[in-house]
């Protein structure tokens, strides 16, 4: 259990320090668009600044996912 946690707490600081660096290279960034959502659509955001965030989101939670079938394989 220690590990799966240990796992978790690394996964969550990698991706908040890749957000980090995110935040900080996008400050020049000029070309921005607008995000479509289901009932409404956002503010305008740089792409970049899109296209990191679906990046940094989609290895946190295909980190979660993992942690969640070790938990369940380990349980069983």
């Amino acid at each position: 259990m220690y590990y799966l946690i240990k796992k978790l707490i690394f996964a969550a600081s990698f991706n908040l320090c890749l957000f980090l660096i995110l935040v900080v290279g996008i400050q020049n960034s000029s070309k921005k668009s607008k995000v479509d959502l289901l009932f409404s659509e956002t503010v305008n955001l740089p792409i970049s600044f899109i296209v990191g965030t679906s990046f940094i989101s989609g290895s946190f939670f295909g980190s979660l996912i993992s942690f969640y079938f070790r938990t369940k394989n380990h349980l069983d």
